[in-house]
């Protein structure tokens, strides 16, 4: 029996030997960064220590931003710093440069009128007017709206970079092309208490954008796209509930803009 554990032992080193560090490092990392956000960067978090330092009116908007500021430190700046410091990779290897940013911007530019028209749609359905703005009180003061909207940004980079580039080119040395579906699979699964139409299309969503900046070389277009695709979702959801217009044709679109 002993031997037999030492020959397993054996093979278990050999096995370990055989696997690329920085893919390991990366995969399980990204699992623990996201417990980290979860756990540490909660609204609760700021609502029991921070709270009490800031105007009643404030503290709903900036619980928001607690939750987008630590999504940018834990998304953002720990994978870099890991992936420069303790592999020594340069920028443009980690999707930080500009990659093919011509590209990027025709893509983006082609698929923002296509986004503005899926999410009018979407906007329609009660289920993601109940859910955006996330923070409620942006949909009926437009002060919270632009302050949300702006806070937000922290938390694209942060989400992006996780996925888009710590994922993605962190393990692309070891599994090549198929970084992509990787970086997807949990991008996808994060969705699973948001609408069914969004939960589902986060699944082509990830593969399309982690394709996109595996084409690109950069992760920075993968930003925009995703911002402007939540800021146009809580346009749409703020200005249907404030003016209580429903429909998806030209009718209920000008009956809308008639009501601002």
């Amino acid at each position: 029996m002993v031997s037999r554990l030492r020959a397993e032992w054996r093979r278990a080193l050999h096995a370990a030997r055989t696997l690329d560090p920085q893919a390991v490092f990366v995969l399980l990392a990204a699992v623990a960064l996201v417990i980290v956000q979860f756990t540490f960067g909660s609204r609760r978090v700021f609502r029991e220590e921070f709270a009490a330092f800031f105007p009643a009116e404030w503290q709903g908007v900036l619980a928001w931003g607690w939750w987008f500021a630590m999504q940018g430190v834990t998304g953002f700046v720990l994978p870099v710093l890991a992936l420069v410091l303790l592999f020594r990779r340069r920028p443009g290897e980690i999707g930080l440069g500009l990659g093919d940013w011509k590209l990027a911007l025709t893509i983006a530019a082609l698929y923002v009128p296509v986004v503005a028209v899926g999410t009018w749609v979407l906007s329609d359905g009660a289920a993601f007017q109940e859910q955006y703005p996330h923070y409620q009180p942006a949909a009926h003061d437009w002060r919270f709206f632009v302050i949300y909207e702006l806070l937000f940004l922290f938390y694209w980079i942060g989400w992006e970079y996780l996925w888009r580039g710590f994922v993605l080119f962190g393990t692309a040395p070891a599994l090549g092309v198929y970084a992509v579906f990787v970086q997807a699979m949990p991008f996808a699964l994060l969705h699973l208490q948001k609408p069914l139409a969004e939960a589902l299309l986060s699944i082509v969503g990830g593969v399309a954008l982690g394709a996109l900046v595996w084409r690109c070389r950069s992760f920075w277009i993968a930003v925009p796209i995703h911002a402007a695709q939540m800021l146009m979702l809580d346009l749409w959801c703020t200005l249907r509930i404030r003016t209580g217009v429903s429909g998806v044709g030209p009718e209920a679109l000008a009956e809308l803009l008639r009501q601002l």
